[in-house]
């Protein structure tokens, strides 16, 4: 018993010493931690301290700086830009679609006779010029009939009142009076007065003026030729709005040229004078139509009347092959009525078209690069954010409240940290605070990525610059 209470006090003993050396290393660690660098050597010391594992100071290094050789760049696609200040409009995002520009883009083909369609000309898809026949009709308006046998015979009673005249003129002036002169010169008058009326009715109802002389001369038209009207000569795209279409070379120009729409009659079919035949239209200029709701009318006014570029991104137009376009457009006017359904109110921007055509069959087609109802995005500017730096979006990641960009510096690339004035689906606005200086050179996409191997980097344990050999040692780059 005596035994085990000694074992007992020498053990207390014993773990006191203990203690108290331990407290007294750490007391006097500056004391004897040189004379241990001078045992162990400064390279050792240097290297042991520099994969320390729980140096807080190497963590946070190697948690900021990831290599990428040439060809991980290469793999990630990745390009550094020098950071620049610039104003940056900061945009809202409105709904629109492409539209017919009235009076202009379509123009409607209608019958100025009663009658019967006997030929369609052209159909639908196919080009034609102003003058080219579409419809042929057989005349079945009385009106007509009888606007040509009115023609033929003032015609006619003009013809034996000029010969009664000359007749009489060669009698002498003893022998005729001179009143019955004067009456067949003022008969003759009505009549050409007469006959000019009838030739304007005829004209008016679509004979050409071949046609009238042949009625003149006493044969009749029993068919009408429908033909395409003339091109309007309506408002073109001004200084502030550049023109945006362009035929490809070698290619037929759309400039006065209307494709045949649609078809509103049939062969056969009995038509009435005023009566729609078909569409034919000319896509050359249209309009875009954009939506906006009545809290966005403030934004879209002062883009208006301060000229503001507007951003149009037009769904479902990869662009391959035609001519670029412009980088903006601008607001053309505001409408002034809410639709009572979808409670927006529309503005409008002009859109010059481009096309292509190609012919088959003898027959042309033309080939329209935007088209009427295709969906479009359009970027209001709503206000303005001088002295910035404008990012991709893909140039910055995020962190939950942390938002970070990539500095390249050869191949190693710097994070740091910045603070994100706006981020919308293209672009990512930087507060020029001093954590990105205008020169340096960032990342202009892949920050995802990057972040992405940086962990990896990270937690690997791996410092930037060092290489792990098989037997456990680190050593330095060379």
């Amino acid at each position: 018993m005596v035994q085990a209470i000694v074992r007992f006090f020498r053990g207390l003993l014993l773990l006191g010493v203990l203690g108290a050396l331990v407290a007294l290393g750490a007391w006097s660690r500056d004391h004897w931690l040189p004379l241990l660098d001078d045992l162990l050597g400064p390279e050792e010391v240097a290297l042991e301290k520099e994969v320390d594992p729980h140096d807080h100071a190497f963590e946070a290094a190697a948690a900021k700086v990831l290599e990428l050789s040439p060809q991980a760049r290469q793999n990630l696609s990745l390009v550094s830009r020098p950071a620049r200040l610039s104003t940056y409009r900061r945009m809202m995002e409105v709904p629109g679609e492409i539209a017919d520009r009235p009076g202009v883009s379509d123009r409607g083909v209608t019958s100025p006779v009663v009658g019967i369609v006997t030929a369609i000309h052209a159909f639908p898809g196919e080009t034609v010029r102003p003058g080219d026949r579409l419809f042929t009709l057989r005349l079945l308006s009385e009106y007509v009939q009888n606007s040509q046998s009115e023609l033929f015979k003032a015609t006619h009673e003009t013809e034996l009142e000029l010969e009664k005249r000359s007749r009489l003129s060669q009698i002498g002036e003893g022998v005729i009076p001179g009143a019955r002169l004067i009456e067949i010169d003022q008969q003759v008058r009505r009549l050409q007065a007469a006959i000019t009326s009838y030739r304007q009715d005829l004209l008016a109802r679509g004979l050409s003026l071949a046609q009238v002389e042949e009625v003149a001369a006493g044969r009749f038209i029993s068919t009408v030729e429908i033909l395409a009207p003339p091109f309007p000569q309506g408002p073109q795209v001004t200084a502030g709005q550049p023109p945006t279409g362009t035929d490809q070379p070698g290619q037929l120009s759309m400039e006065g040229t209307y494709e045949v729409q649609e078809l509103k009659a049939d062969l056969g079919t009995q038509v009435q004078a005023g009566q729609l035949l078909g569409i034919v239209a000319n896509h050359r200029m249209l309009m875009v139509v954009g939506r906006g709701f009545k809290r966005e009318a403030p934004a879209i006014e002062r883009a208006a009347e301060e000229g503001w570029p507007i951003g149009i991104e037009f769904a479902e137009d990869a662009g391959t092959g035609w001519p670029p376009l412009p980088e903006a457009f601008e607001i053309q006017h505001v409408a002034n009525m809410i639709d009572h359904e979808s409670r927006t109110f529309d503005f409008y921007i002009l859109l010059a078209n481009q096309s292509r055509s190609y012919t088959k069959n003898g027959k042309t087609f033309v080939v329209w690069r935007f088209r009427p109802g295709q969906r479009v995005r359009l970027q209001v500017p709503v206000e303005e954010l001088p002295g910035v730096i404008v990012l991709p979006a893909e140039a910055v990641v995020r962190e939950g409240p942390e938002a970070y960009v990539f500095r390249q510096n050869g191949d190693l690339f710097n994070r740091l940290p910045v603070h994100v004035l706006h981020a919308d689906r293209h672009n990512v606005v930087i507060a020029n605070d001093g954590s990105v200086a205008p020169g340096w050179f960032l990342a202009q996409g892949s920050a995802s990525s990057l972040n992405r191997v940086l962990a990896a980097q990270s937690a690997a344990g791996t410092p930037v610059g060092m290489h792990v050999h098989a037997d456990g040692t680190v050593h330095g780059a060379h």
